[in-house]
């Protein structure tokens, strides 16, 4: 049997232990909200930085960064700098979406032709609806994948990703069914008129990266018939 004055040590010493042992799962959630809190600070301050908002949304920038990376290697990130050439093809675009819902995915391009005089203010690149969680490969694709292609002398472009959960099916025919062998229809469309003509409300998720004329870009208005 210890003496008591042992005892006392070593109740003493695992105190601090027990303290924190008690309330790690504390620590966890509170460490785990904070991480959320701070991705939604990031994503509402980029979209302010870069100024698609207003640009694109009037206000209610997403709250949550949606993960999109390209086979090349390289990945949004907010605002980051990246090259057609490294962004062509499509991307896998993920998001923590809610079991059983649909979602609506929009990249746009508020820059065309230029930051400076947006003309064709937007050119759509990518338009998915009725997506199952995010499996976009099962979505309806309403617009195809075209890769960003900024004409020369320019600038930077920015390239603008939403996801809005949707209330029910979408379904478009007026828009119908776009190809990635043309550029028909894509300029002078509006996120913000798809978005109230079918109810889709403040975008979930939103990421961006911008681009500037490369070698790609010829290659990409051949394959759209410029």
């Amino acid at each position: 049997m210890l003496p008591s004055w042992m005892v006392v040590l070593v109740t003493r010493s695992l105190l601090p232990a027990l303290f924190f042992a008690s309330r790690a799962p504390f620590a966890v959630a509170t460490t785990a909200s904070r991480v959320q809190r701070g991705f939604a600070t990031m994503a509402a301050e980029a979209f302010t930085k870069h100024e698609v908002v207003p640009d694109v949304l009037a206000s209610n920038p997403p709250s949550k960064v949606v993960s999109v990376k390209f086979n090349s290697g390289v990945e949004a990130n907010l605002g980051n700098v990246l090259t057609p050439t490294l962004v062509k093809d499509a991307p896998e675009v993920k998001w923590d979406a809610e079991p059983g819902a649909l979602y609506t995915l929009i990249k746009t391009d508020p820059d065309a032709p230029s930051r400076k005089e947006p003309t064709y203010r937007e050119w759509h690149h990518w338009l998915v609806v009725n997506i199952p969680g995010n499996d976009i490969s099962k979505g309806d694709t309403l617009s195809e994948y075209v890769g960003a292609g900024p004409p020369p002398n320019t600038g930077l472009h920015r390239y603008v990703y939403l996801i809005y959960k949707q209330s029910g099916r979408i379904e478009d025919a007026e828009h119908g069914r776009l190809t990635n062998t043309s550029g028909d229809k894509r300029g002078g469309w509006k996120a913000a008129a798809f978005v109230k003509k079918h109810g889709l409300g403040t975008p979930e998720f939103g990421n961006l990266f911008q681009a500037e004329y490369d070698d790609y870009v010829p290659i990409l208005y051949k394959q759209l018939g410029a």
